[in-house]
């Protein structure tokens, strides 16, 4: 007569609950001996608003005036070099900040008495992926791009991937200019050029 018994019938219930617990448990250690697993959460940005870094193109008006409209890149030193004004600095400035600082040198050097300039971001610094991806390099950035977006650009996770979560460094463009370093889950959004690494899981 074949008995209807599985193996897990013969454990009491207090000793299955036991090793139950033992398990997640030990999840829980490996979770946080895991790379990265002791970084901070990635802090909220102080201010919302989105400031310029190296890398990103913009597109500046100057109303009436055709010779000063033209589309520029952020240079690695944090600045733009405009025509007859010279070099002025985007790096950290909102673009409505560094419009203002383009009319104040146009009027500080008596080109135009009144001028009235627009600035707008056209394509944003990329973003780095490093780590247990399958293509690392750099990719363009989106707005609302989250870390599973970024992922699937480097070819999605290889193997030996943490997958729960990613480190996340954030350079000199925030209110203070100091760099940020964190840790960011998969649905969190990511900011032009953040550099993220996806860390390798101890088997």
């Amino acid at each position: 007569m074949r008995s209807n018994l599985n193996k897990s019938d013969f454990f009491p219930a207090r000793i299955k609950k036991a090793c139950g617990a033992a398990v997640l448990v030990s999840s829980i250690m490996l979770s946080a001996c895991s790379q990265g697993g002791d970084l901070p959460i990635m802090p909220q940005p102080q201010d919302s608003a989105y400031r310029l870094g190296p890398g990103d193109q913009i597109r500046v008006i100057t109303y009436d005036e055709t010779q000063l409209s033209n589309d520029f890149t952020v240079g690695q030193s944090g600045s733009v070099a405009f025509p007859l004004i010279g070099v002025v600095k985007a790096t950290g400035l909102t673009p409505d900040q560094f419009a203002t600082s383009i009319e104040n040198a146009l009027k500080a050097q008596n080109y135009i008495s009144q001028p009235s300039v627009s600035v707008q971001v056209i394509d944003y610094r990329p973003i780095s992926v490093l780590g247990e991806v399958n293509k690392p390099g750099q990719y363009p950035y989106e707005p609302g791009m989250t870390m599973l977006d970024a992922v699937a650009l480097a070819g999605g996770f290889t193997y030996r991937a943490v997958t729960g979560y990613a480190g996340d460094w954030r350079g000199g463009v925030t209110v203070d200019g100091k760099p940020v370093e964190g840790k960011i889950a998969p649905n969190t959004d990511l900011e032009p050029g953040d550099v993220v690494t996806i860390y390798e899981k101890y088997f």
